[in-house]
């Protein structure tokens, strides 16, 4: 029995009302924590984009479905490779804009769905520790390849995607670099501001939802929050942000920025909202140009 509720059960009547929502709130919660699914409308053929449909096995028995870019011809030489992640609710398909800069300055992508979005599998709940989980076995999966280099791969991820960016790069992936598109600092801020949207009172039941969240993803908060995580990565990082965004504030970016540990971290706000890949696409060459440094093959 949560602590919160011992007060309330000196008074049996509202103790019985309370102890009887909680299966409900249970049950909310965890619809909460499944992203709605957006299914890819189209293949590639449909984009005119040439590449491959793979499946990528990932934890719990699990397969991503992704879309393989390969890079254009170079005479056999190893692939870099940037491998992109959507955020919450999105899919390959709304990040395939973001592939053609890419492919054109000679990488090769690799974009995959989260478990539980686009076609890849189902499973009980979405995280961000999931998706960095997806994201793993994603590198995993290019770094068998023969076609690439495994020591010029970068992870480019929006939003949640993003965290988990982060978060992998921070365990010690072997990524050498990260591009946040619109990360956010604390997912208990994010929480936070969701439940004011909804009019829930902090106290006693916002309090309650964000302690039951972090015990069914199993991670604490400030374990996985890119603004802990982002101190601990290695590789140089590329933050970039929308000015415009509603869903993320442009100053979460600026605080990641100031907890950078090292110099090879750049911060990008450029006009534009949290989702739109359009409002991107302007402001790709900051991305290819970083990745042009950070992917460079050795002298």
């Amino acid at each position: 029995m949560p602590a919160w509720l011992s007060p309330y059960l000196l008074f049996p009547c509202v103790g019985a009302v309370l102890l009887a929502a909680l299966p409900a709130l249970h049950w909310g919660l965890r619809r909460a924590l499944r992203a709605p699914r957006l299914r890819e409308a189209d293949d590639l053929a449909a984009h005119g984009v040439a590449g491959q449909t793979v499946r990528i096995p990932t934890v719990r028995q699990r397969h991503l479905f992704g879309w393989w870019l390969p890079a254009p011809a170079d005479a056999g030489v190893p692939a870099s490779v940037a491998i992109i992640l959507h955020g919450w609710g999105g899919n390959a398909e709304v990040m395939l804009p973001l592939a053609r800069p890419l492919l054109a300055a000679g990488h090769a992508v690799l974009l995959i769905d989260a478990r539980s979005h686009g076609r890849s599998d189902d499973d009980d709940f979405s995280s961000l520790p999931r998706f960095a989980e997806d994201l793993d076995a994603a590198l995993d999966w290019v770094r068998a390849r023969a076609d690439v280099d495994g020591d010029r791969i970068a992870a480019i991820g929006h939003s949640v995607g993003a965290g988990a960016a982060l978060l992998c790069a921070a365990r010690g992936a072997p990524l050498a670099a990260v591009v946040s598109l619109a990360a956010f600092t604390h997912p208990a801020e994010i929480m936070r501001r969701w439940l004011a949207s909804r009019r829930v009172p902090y106290w006693p039941l916002g309090w309650y939802v964000l302690r039951y969240v972090q015990r069914v993803i199993g991670f604490r908060f400030d374990a996985i929050a890119p603004i802990n995580t982002i101190a601990r990565v290695r590789c140089p990082i590329l933050l970039m942000h929308g000015a415009d965004d509603a869903t993320v504030p442009a100053s979460d970016a600026q605080r990641l920025y100031d907890r950078r540990s090292h110099a090879h971290v750049r911060l990008c706000i450029e006009p534009g909202a949290h989702d739109s890949m359009q409002d991107l696409l302007p402001h790709a060459g900051v991305i290819t140009g970083f990745l042009a440094a950070a992917l460079a093959r050795p002298a």
